[in-house]
């Protein structure tokens, strides 16, 4: 398996991480705050420029208020959501 900025996988954490901060009301500072991190480190794993690692992004759930459990799970949704998506653009064309 590669590990790619680039991969609908990794574009998929992007938007359901980004998902996530909206949902509660979160500036990118708020956030960045609650982990002690820069503004530039949300702003980049949000633009898909940092990959996490699997420590990070226990932190970002629990300074978001959500399991690891309960991420994966929406994650796998958002995945079959996008390969709904591109079923039907294939379809289409």
């Amino acid at each position: 398996m590669k590990k790619s900025i680039y991969s609908e996988e990794q574009r998929a954490v992007q938007r359901l991480l980004i998902k996530l901060r909206k949902e509660r009301d979160l500036r990118q500072e708020d956030l960045a705050e609650r982990l002690e991190e820069s503004q530039q480190f949300v702003s980049r794993y949000e633009k898909g420029q940092k990959i996490l690692d699997f420590p990070e992004l226990a932190q970002i759930c629990e300074a978001l208020g959500v399991s690891l459990i309960d991420f994966v799970d929406r994650y796998q949704k958002e995945l079959s959501v996008t390969d709904t998506d591109e079923h039907v653009s294939d379809s289409n064309e």
